[in-house]
């Protein structure tokens, strides 16, 4: 058995993880393995490939073929970090179009199609890349597997399940809701419709479980003892702790800060720096607490000076162009304190530049265009070409845009202060917070 070193793994040195490539590089070969079939219990051969999918992460694809009864079987598995949460795609499948939506599906993702009280547990089926009719077919498939048996020892239980086959059929010319929910947040599903909203697809990230976690293998820390609450020492000290690169995966520092922000509040500002690969990230998190109302920032651009504007977008912060007819939801892009210019070249990054559709044989030329046509218009307006208004809306009210005129009123920019409604405090998990008389 070949060991490979943490820093080939990691990055340093070269990586065993190759960009997929038609050149006959003999270092992007399948390694060969010769294996026991589990069909006929003869050797067969196991072929087995690193490799990178572009605008997605590392996989490892495998691929067994049997000699001796012809038994073949393939897998693919993810071989990138777990997301920092999870992910919850619900989609109602109303046409045959959405049948044909590309799934990206985790082995850690259960699948559910609540009008049939059905549901796919996790790590009951490899991880795989197919569309929804596929996910149907895929299950049929599995239930069909062992009728034969079921007719000749349990023939009531096999017309049961014979009736239910039948309705999974028949979801291809219904209407039904799908569910993917994947606690490590590498499960995807795509839209059509981008960068516009799409109205049949709600997405959703959410905190994991300790059981969620002690499923992905994540180990949790023991709790340490508290250090003594000096919030002066900590507004002066740069706190440092290891972490691993987003992009790379090879080991980094990231810095962490607590920083008063003029006529706003304080927010915490951690940043990440990888030495390996150059790549650098930064973070804002709140650091109070969820306002009792929410806020609604709406500015009118009007000179190509306000893209240097300084803007602290939370977590929870959603963002409108009503020109361009964008909307991205909460947590698409993570709390970030940057500029205007800076937070339009992240959504042209997500939309278009780092878009898994967008290449090989899952893109297709009228949405190719349609983004690069989307990419065109932001460059417009970093560049000042276009009138268009920005909102930031934030139910959570922790998200903040400057005022140049600070502190006289800015012309050019509206603060609205609103009542959340039921939804979004239960978004924000605040509908079934006690923080009052929680020891009764």
């Amino acid at each position: 058995m070949s060991v490979i070193a943490e820093e080939n793994v990691r990055g340093i040195g070269g990586s065993v993880f190759k960009e997929i490539s038609a050149d006959n590089d003999e270092d992007n070969q399948p390694t060969e393995i010769e294996s026991l079939c589990m069909n006929c219990y003869q050797n067969g051969m196991t072929r087995i490939l690193l490799t990178k999918i572009p605008f997605f992460k590392e996989v490892i694809i495998s691929s067994f073929t049997c000699p001796n009864c012809s038994w073949s079987n393939t897998e693919i598995q993810s071989a990138g970090r777990i997301q920092d949460q999870g992910i919850a795609y619900t989609l109602k499948v109303k046409s045959k179009q959405d049948m044909n939506r590309e799934v990206v599906k985790a082995d850690s993702a259960t699948t559910r199609i609540p009008e049939l009280d059905f549901e796919i547990p996790p790590y009951t089926q490899k991880g795989s890349l197919s569309t929804i009719e596929g996910l149907i077919d895929r299950a049929v498939a599995g239930l069909e597997q062992d009728q034969q048996l079921r007719n000749a020892t349990a023939p009531e239980v096999a017309v049961k399940i014979d009736e239910f086959i039948d309705k999974l059929k028949k979801l291809k010319e219904g209407v039904f809701t799908l569910v993917i929910d994947d606690p490590s947040g590498n499960s995807f599903v795509e839209n059509p419709f981008a960068p516009q909203k799409d109205e049949a697809l709600s997405v959703s990230h959410y905190k994991r479980t300790p059981q969620q976690d002690a499923q992905l293998g994540i180990k949790a820390e023991e709790e340490e003892e508290k250090p003594s609450n000096d919030i002066d020492c900590m507004r002066n000290e740069v706190l440092t702790f290891n972490t691993n690169c987003p992009e790379c995966n090879a080991p980094a520092s990231t810095n962490m800060k607590l920083v008063q922000i003029p006529h706003f509040k304080e927010v915490i500002i951690m940043a990440t720096n990888c030495d390996d690969c150059g790549h650098r990230t930064n973070e804002v998190k709140s650091g109070g607490a969820t306002e009792e109302l929410g806020t609604k920032i709406t500015l009118h651009l009007t000179d190509v000076s306000d893209m240097s504007r300084d803007l602290l977008k939370s977590e929870t912060c959603s963002i409108l162009i009503p020109e361009l007819e964008f909307e991205l939801g909460m947590a698409a892009v993570g709390g970030k304190f940057t500029t205007l210019e800076g937070l339009l070249k992240d959504i042209k990054d997500l939309i278009v530049s780092k878009n898994p559709f967008t290449c090989g044989d899952s893109s297709t030329s009228d949405r190719t265009e349609k983004l690069k046509l989307f990419g065109e218009k932001i460059d417009k307006i970093m560049a000042g070409e276009m009138d268009v208004h920005v909102v930031l809306d934030d139910p959570a009210g922790n998200s903040y845009l400057q005022n140049v005129y600070a502190p006289d009123p800015d012309p050019e920019m509206t603060t609205e202060k609103y009542t959340r409604t039921f939804e979004q405090n239960e978004d924000l998990g605040l509908n079934d917070m006690k923080t009052e008389g929680y020891q009764e």
